[in-house]
């Protein structure tokens, strides 16, 4: 019987032990016994998937990627202690020197970076494209290109990628078709069904969702997952088996919690669009979005980050910031708690003035990672700060 997506975060289970819990139990050990020595000797040639070490699999870490992959309708999927560790690891594993990345230019800073400063160290250069011109994706493949990145939502500009677009080009070159999926999560967007090879997650973020641990993830086709699980096993970025199990409990409620934050976000973008201090509003399920009808063809929701600009530059943005009450200023998103931050002065800190202006940060753009509290309260935080300034 076919279950419904909330039942399968919820159901979706490792083996019950001889103890018959009926919650999933904490498998804190770093390794696992044999039998005899025929069976350690047939475990460690892979002619059976018995644990081994918790650096290769365990049972927490088994049971979150079992959640995601029904999640995403993928093969197979391996977990990470972040969601950089998933990117890294990823490219790391499938590339050699002398391929090609074309990549969105509106991605995460910390991934810019790697695309920029580590990768080409071993040869390995990216083209960008804009993401409000998707039509130049072609224009910039080589003959050595070997994969597509894309983040949608992106972040901080909450910019969307039309999936299938992105899946029709991966396939008519045949390019492996890899998706940042983090700020949509599995519960309002599943990027396999357009075409994606790949899909990343980092789980610190609403997968989490209460700001309490770091992980990452990547699912897909399972001989690419293949792939990556053999680097990955000899460069130690597992996850650890508490961080899995604290994950795989917040699936359960993953969609009602999501269901809440995209209620909160779109509620206040609406608010914000009428407000006089703001120059411009951008949230995926508002009408004047410029990718409004993508978003809401590949969407359940429009997700929990809205950002607005702010007239006045570097000092409007961080004096909004200094004026913030209730809403905390921090380094993370997807939390229970709404978070505000000034992109260009952190997370995309490291680009230049230049880069960052190419994918929409300006001095004035403020991110918010709207939370679970009464939207009445984040409402009220965020119209004393302007009032302020």
């Amino acid at each position: 019987m076919k279950k419904h997506f909330e039942t399968e975060a919820i159901r979706t289970q490792i083996e019950r032990t001889q103890y018959t819990e009926h919650s999933s139990p904490l498998f804190l050990t770093s390794s696992f016994v044999f039998d005899d020595a025929e069976q350690m000797q047939a475990s460690f040639a892979g002619e059976n998937d018995k644990n081994i070490y918790s650096r290769f699999s365990n049972p927490n870490n088994k049971e979150l990627v079992d959640k995601i992959c029904v999640m995403e309708e993928a093969e197979a999927g391996i977990a990470f202690a972040s969601g950089m560790a998933a990117v890294y690891t990823s490219f790391a594993a499938l590339l050699k020197s002398g391929d090609h990345i074309v990549s969105a230019r509106s991605i995460f800073g910390s991934t810019h970076s790697l695309f920029t400063n580590v990768f080409p160290k071993w040869n390995i250069e990216t083209s960008y494209f804009s993401v409000d011109k998707p039509e130049g994706i072609e224009d910039i493949i080589q003959s050595n290109t070997k994969v597509i990145y894309a983040e949608t939502p992106t972040n901080p500009g909450v910019d969307i990628l039309d999936l299938a677009f992105l899946g029709a080009v991966a396939k008519k070159h045949n390019l492996i078709l890899i998706i940042d999926n983090c700020f949509a999560t599995p519960y309002l967007q599943q990027p396999i069904k357009y075409g994606a090879d790949l899909v990343i997650h980092s789980a610190t973020k609403l997968i989490d969702g209460q700001g309490r641990v770091l992980g990452g993830l990547i699912v897909g086709k399972g001989d690419l997952i293949a792939e990556i699980h053999t680097f990955y096993k000899n460069t130690g970025s597992a996850l650890s088996p508490f961080n899995a199990w604290i994950l795989s409990k917040s699936l359960e409620t993953l969609a009602v919690r999501v269901d809440r934050h995209c209620e909160n976000a779109l509620t206040l973008a609406l608010h914000l669009e009428k407000h006089p201090k703001i120059i411009a509003v951008k949230y995926p399920f508002l009408t004047s979005h410029p990718q409004y009808a993508i978003a809401k063809k590949q969407m359940r929701h429009g997700g929990n980050i809205v950002t607005f600009q702010l007239d006045g530059g570097l000092e409007a943005g961080q004096a909004f910031l200094n004026k913030i009450e209730i809403c905390s200023l921090t380094a993370n998103l997807g939390d229970s708690r709404t978070i505000v931050s000034h992109p260009a002065t952190t997370t995309h800190s490291k680009l230049s003035p230049e880069d960052r202006l190419e994918v929409g940060i300006t001095d004035g753009l403020v991110r918010l990672s709207i939370g679970l509290e009464n939207i009445k309260d984040i409402i009220a935080d965020i119209d004393q700060a302007l009032d302020k300034i």
